[in-house]
């Protein structure tokens, strides 16, 4: 709920503006925390039609993110107070909601919070290792390196989410054209024209003209079953990727797609090395470390293995050990983390793993765009050719008996 307030510090200077809280009780509670006197408290109710649709249509994305970080890491090293900073990025954001959610982020550093606490209000914005880094930066006074690191770090996994995506794009473009197209012809066009050796009484058709007619009838037929048979798998598929069995199931068959299965395991392999060296090298407890990189990872079969090793680590033993047992960990990645925790050098091998795997999967990545056209060039050829000459043959023979 939100709630708009008049409030007084103890300076006695006035106050108002607005605040999010469970409750009328838990918002009062909230300013009296900031040192604020509370004059007036009001719930802000907001009808169906009169939601903040700023919040739906102008949401932040990770863009938005890195630009603030990086900004924010600027004016730190130019020695400008923290409060002030933040105030000055929530006015020159452009997107309201997000202006809106620093503006909050500042009035809780400026009543005394740390800026960490203060992000930590806004999980779905500033993940766990967000706050992390930014609350080891506050306790090291190496703030402006921890932000400067973190915008770093999403701008390095922005650019490869959207190479994948750029790589996926035409593609799956190309095959809805020609799912969309397909049907069209199936629908409208083929009837019209595989009528007419019907109506002639050719009985010596090709198979592939045979088959061509069979599925043609066959749509038309149950058109309406199958468009309802196709959104309602569709729905399902989507519920049952919703629960917790259904994204296991999915994790794991990313991890078996020919290709794609590779790239998708070298950039988490990738990630756990990156995060668990970073927080290891911002004196972040193993434990912890582990932890937040096993919610980081973003694939349960790769959560759990973390899990096992947290579990692990906490029992006395290491990393590595629970590494060796799993097929998803290559022998290269264990072989570095040993080393690593023999020498006492753990962060500085991860670091090198993260490297090595991020390289991989950028060159697959690449590797794959360039196959992917003339492979499509290749199935939408032979597809054309099919329907030639499943429609041209007879016609040929037609005309030919005439």
């Amino acid at each position: 709920m939100e709630f708009t307030y008049q409030a007084k510090d103890q300076a006695g200077q006035f106050f108002e503006g607005a605040i999010e809280a469970p409750s009328e009780n838990i918002a009062v509670d909230l300013l009296h925390g900031k040192g604020y006197v509370v004059l007036s408290l009001k719930s802000t109710k907001k009808g169906i039609f009169s939601a903040d649709l700023n919040r739906i249509f102008d949401r932040p994305n990770v863009k938005d993110i890195v630009a603030f970080t990086r900004q924010l890491s600027t004016l730190i090293e130019a020695d400008m107070p923290l409060a002030e900073g933040l105030r000055t990025l929530a006015k020159q954001i452009e997107k309201a909601a997000f202006s809106k959610i620093i503006g909050n982020v500042a009035d809780e550093v400026e009543g005394g919070s740390s800026l960490s606490a203060a992000l930590a209000q806004y999980p779905k914005l500033f993940s766990p290792f967000y706050i992390k880094l930014v609350r080891s930066g506050e306790a090291s006074g190496k703030l402006q390196d921890s932000l400067a690191y973190l915008a770093d770090y999403l701008e390095r996994t922005q650019a490869i989410n959207s190479k994948i995506r750029g790589a996926l794009t035409y593609p799956g473009f190309v095959i809805f054209a020609m799912i969309v197209v397909s049907l069209i012809m199936v629908v409208y066009v083929l009837p019209q024209l595989l009528s007419i050796f019907k109506e002639a009484g050719v009985s010596q058709l090709p198979i592939t003209t045979r088959i061509l007619i069979a599925v043609t009838n066959f749509i038309n037929a149950h058109l309406t079953l199958i468009i309802v048979f196709i959104i309602g798998s569709i729905f399902f598929f989507w519920r049952y990727l919703s629960t917790e069995k259904g994204k296991i199931w999915f994790d794991g068959i990313k991890l078996a797609v020919p290709l794609f299965g590779k790239i998708f395991r070298n950039l988490y392999l990738a990630r756990i090395a990156e995060s668990l060296a970073t927080l290891v090298k911002a004196d972040i407890s193993i434990l912890d470390a582990i932890k937040i990189t096993s919610d980081l990872v973003g694939n349960r079969n790769f959560q759990s293995i973390l899990l096992d090793a947290e579990e692990n680590v906490r029992g006395g033993g290491s990393i590595s050990e629970v590494f060796g047992k799993y097929k998803e960990i290559p022998a290269l990645m264990t072989s570095m983390v040993a080393i690593g925790e023999k020498t006492g050098k753990v962060e500085y091998m991860l670091g090198h793993v993260s490297k090595f795997f991020r390289t991989e999967s950028e060159n697959d990545i690449q590797n794959i765009s360039q196959l992917i056209e003339p492979v499509l060039v290749f199935v939408l050829g032979i597809g054309v050719a099919i329907l030639v000459s499943s429609i041209l043959l007879p016609i040929y023979s037609l005309v030919g008996a005439v």
